[in-house]
């Protein structure tokens, strides 16, 4: 359970950083609000997706294992 809760804490901090960082740059521009916009972003992001990493992670897995399995 340790690694499968650090993986979604790493996880979540780089990919709702990227995610966040490419839409509010797209949306807003880079202004002189962009840090703020991002950061407050970035932190909803965050707490949204470390959950959603836990309980929808394994399900994608076993599909993948499902869909792969006579490829080995």
């Amino acid at each position: 359970m340790k690694k499968k809760l650090a993986f979604a804490f790493i996880m979540a901090v780089f990919t709702t950083g990227i995610v966040t960082f490419a839409a509010i740059s797209v949306n807003l521009g880079f202004t002189s609000i962009f840090m703020k916009v991002w950061l407050k972003s970035w932190g909803i992001s965050y707490i949204v997706a470390v959950p959603a990493i836990l309980i929808i992670a394994p399900r994608i897995q076993s599909l993948v294992d499902y869909l792969f399995k006579n490829i080995d």
